[in-house]
């Protein structure tokens, strides 16, 4: 099959269950160790500028933070008369921003010149969906129909908040572009399409005290070598422990993969990791895969105080590559970072999502805490309303271009904030290069 505009394949339709390989059901999940993540560090190639605030917000009246495009089967950005779109978890602009997760709904964007983005308004009623609040997924158009993924977070109508995750799709809508823009209609209907089984994925009530809880995320991914359809995910893995350090063995992040058996998109089935973190890291947020070269691609975002005991610990995107999508994956710049928020600015983006652009990677991101004056996250709930507000971007960061040769990467330059270069443009000279020495040694000094 020939390679997507967006580098992920061109496998359209239902796989057929006679063709299946179940490689993805048996094969151990890969492994990020501690060896290999202690080799983070910062360096010129990886740490991305500083990010200021731009002229004009995408949605002055709401806080825009994880984001994603709406795609076709093939993983391709869907055109849909000129216009596309993105989908963004919202709140209100007056709430506090730490608050924003509380009150997390879906609106939709579109542009069509990758520029100027257009609000559309809520997908559909957070009343008539699953969860107290929704998080991040994914979504697909697929044959002119319209599936939105998304993580159910909490029951609706609880009293109390609760962090009980499942991974949810909303379907049935119908979305209808024109020369005024596009417009996304209802009756939607709402299905749980997985929740943790407790053996392989943690649900809510085994997860350790104190830590960060997930299973949630879902994003669509066909695979080029083979049709199949899977959802990816991230949870916490009740892998064998490898460490005597209790505290070190709880940091048991993964990326969980369900597959379609029919391809139906809203069909799943449960599959092991394909990778885990046991030890290292507790939070391995939004895993997606971009499959360059025949070369299979894996982002994960994570924070810096998710982190386990004993290793540094850096906020950005982080990556991982095999030959295959159930492969045994090895970080990529031998510590797995991809890209680095500055030393000044640790906490500046994140929820990064990775497209391909002619040769280039592209890392989409958003403006998060800035101008912390060295505080940390926990520190930001301290300060004055006025300040969280003015520390908080809550809206599309900067893209950054990424060069990607092998096993390396590096930080080619940047555009504005939120483009999304149409396919065949020309995004001109890199605003730098600074191309990793590839003769150093592991997670070398650039």
């Amino acid at each position: 099959m020939s390679p997507s505009p967006d580098g992920l394949g061109a496998a359209s339709g239902h796989a057929s269950t006679a063709s299946r390989d179940p490689v993805a059901a048996t094969r151990s999940a890969a492994v990020w160790t501690r060896e290999q993540a202690s080799h983070l560090r910062r360096a010129s190639a990886t740490d991305a500028p500083i990010v200021y605030p731009p002229m004009t917000e995408r949605d002055p009246a709401h806080h825009v933070w994880d984001t994603w495009f709406l795609r076709d089967r093939s993983g391709a950005i869907a055109d849909l008369d000129g216009w596309r779109v993105a989908f963004s978890l919202t709140a209100p602009a007056d709430l506090l921003p730490g608050k924003r997760h509380d009150v997390a709904t879906i609106r939709y964007y579109y542009t069509c010149d990758g520029r100027d983005w257009h609000p559309g308004g809520c997908v559909f009623d957070p009343e008539r969906s699953l969860g107290s609040r929704q998080w991040a997924g994914s979504a697909l158009l697929d044959g002119g129909e319209l599936y939105l993924y998304y993580t159910a977070a909490g029951r609706a109508g609880e009293a109390e908040l609760t962090y009980e995750q499942r991974l949810a799709a909303a379907h049935g809508g119908s979305v209808r572009a024109g020369a005024d823009g596009v417009h996304l209609d209802g009756p939607w209907t709402h299905d749980v399409l997985l929740a943790a089984d407790g053996d392989v994925y943690q649900t809510a009530a085994q997860s350790q005290p104190g830590h960060v809880y997930t299973f949630r995320d879902p994003w669509l991914f066909t695979d080029p070598a083979t049709g199949h359809s899977y959802l990816l995910f991230e949870a916490n893995t009740n892998r064998p422990d490898r460490s005597d350090d209790p505290d070190v063995a709880a940091h048991d992040g993964c990326v969980g993969l369900a597959e379609s058996p029919t391809g139906d998109p809203l069909e799943w089935e449960r599959r092991p990791p394909i990778l885990d973190a046991v030890g290292v890291n507790q939070e391995l947020e939004r895993p997606h895969v971009v499959v360059r070269d025949g070369r299979y691609h894996l982002f994960v975002s994570s924070h810096e105080f998710t982190f386990a005991p004993g290793l540094p610990r850096v906020e950005g995107l982080f990556g991982f590559v095999a030959d295959d999508l159930a492969g045994d994956y090895r970080p990529l710049n031998d510590s797995g970072l991809v890209v680095a928020n500055p030393a000044n600015a640790p906490y500046q983006c994140y929820s990064w999502v990775v497209t391909t652009h002619d040769e280039e990677l592209l890392a989409h991101a958003f403006f998060n805490y800035h101008d912390l004056a060295g505080r940390d996250l926990d520190a930001v709930a301290d300060l004055p309303a006025r300040r969280q507000f003015e520390t908080f971007g809550g809206t599309p960061a900067p893209t950054l271009r990424v060069g990607l040769d092998g096993d390396r990467t590096w930080i080619r330059g940047r555009l504005e904030h939120g483009r999304l270069p149409l396919p065949g443009e020309s995004l001109g000279d890199p605003t730098w290069e600074r191309r990793p020495d590839r003769h150093r040694g592991p997670g070398g000094v650039y």
